[in-house]
C-alpha cells in the first residue's frame, strides 16, 4: 500500500469516528456512549479505533469541534470585517451568535452538532474542553472587548453573571431548536438564521436588563 493510500485510509476512517461521535454523543449524552460504540458505528472491526486515531474521548471531543469551528472562526471574521465605524451592542451580539447560526444552517439535515455541543458542556469532564477549543476562538477575544465598550454600567459580578446566561443559552437555544428538528416537530422560525436574529434580540434584552445591586450574603 502507497503512503498516500494509507493516509487516505487513515483520512476517511477518523472522519467516520467523527461522524459517528457527534451523532451518538449528541443522542445520548458524553457518559452513555463508549469508545467501542463509537468505533462500531464508524464501521470499524477494530473496536480499539477511538484510541488509536485520537488517544481519549477528551481528544475526540476536541476533534469535533475543531472540525466546526474553522467555518464558524471564518464566518465570525467575515461579519467583525464588515462592521462599521461605530458598533452597536446588537452588532457586537450578532458576531457572537449569527455565524454559529449560519453555520448549522450550511450544514443542511439533519444535523448533530448543536446537541453534541450541549451534551459536552453538560459534561463536568468536558466542561472545558468546549470552553478551550470553542470560547478562545480569536475572533471571540474581539467580541468580548466590543461587548465590553458597549456594557461600561454593568457592575463587574453582574456581567460576569450574564456572560454565563449568555454562553448557556448560545448553547441551548440551538440544542433545543435541533432535537425539535430532528423530532418533526414545528419550530418557532423557519432558517437557521432567522432563529439566529431571534437569539440576538434576547441576548441583546438580557444584556441591557436593569439589574438589582448584588449584596454578600451575611456570615
Amino acid at each position: 500500500m502507497s503512503t498516500s493510500t494509507r493516509a487516505t485510509r487513515v483520512a476517511a476512517t477518523r472522519e467516520a469516528i467523527i461522524t459517528a461521535a457527534e451523532r451518538l454523543i449528541a443522542e445520548q449524552g458524553v457518559a452513555a456512549v463508549s469508545n467501542r460504540q463509537i468505533s462500531e458505528a464508524a464501521g470499524q472491526g477494530n473496536n480499539t479505533a477511538v484510541g488509536y486515531h485520537f488517544g481519549t474521548k477528551a481528544d475526540l471531543v476536541r476533534a469535533v469541534i475543531a472540525k466546526h469551528m474553522d467555518d464558524i472562526e471564518r464566518l465570525r471574521i467575515e461579519r467583525l470585517e464588515r462592521l462599521g465605524p461605530e458598533p452597536a451592542l446588537r452588532d457586537w451580539v450578532a458576531c457572537f451568535v449569527m455565524p454559529t447560526m449560519d453555520h448549522l444552517g450550511s450544514l443542511g439535515g439533519p444535523t448533530w452538532f448543536a446537541r453534541f455541543a450541549s451534551q459536552a458542556l453538560s459534561d463536568p469532564a468536558m466542561r472545558e474542553v468546549i470552553a478551550d477549543e470553542a470560547m478562545e476562538a480569536p475572533s471571540l477575544r474581539r467580541v468580548t472587548a466590543g461587548l465590553d465598550a458597549c456594557l461600561p454600567h454593568l457592575p463587574a459580578d453582574v456581567r460576569a453573571e450574564r456572560d454565563d446566561m449568555v454562553r448557556q443559552l448560545a448553547v441551548i437555544v440551538p440544542a433545543a431548536r435541533e432535537a425539535r428538528i430532528a423530532a418533526g416537530a414545528a419550530t418557532a422560525r423557519d432558517t437557521w438564521h432567522e432563529a439566529g436574529l431571534g437569539l440576538v434580540d434576547a441576548i441583546v434584552g438580557l444584556l441591557q436588563a436593569e439589574y438589582t445591586e448584588l449584596r454578600e450574603l451575611p456570615p
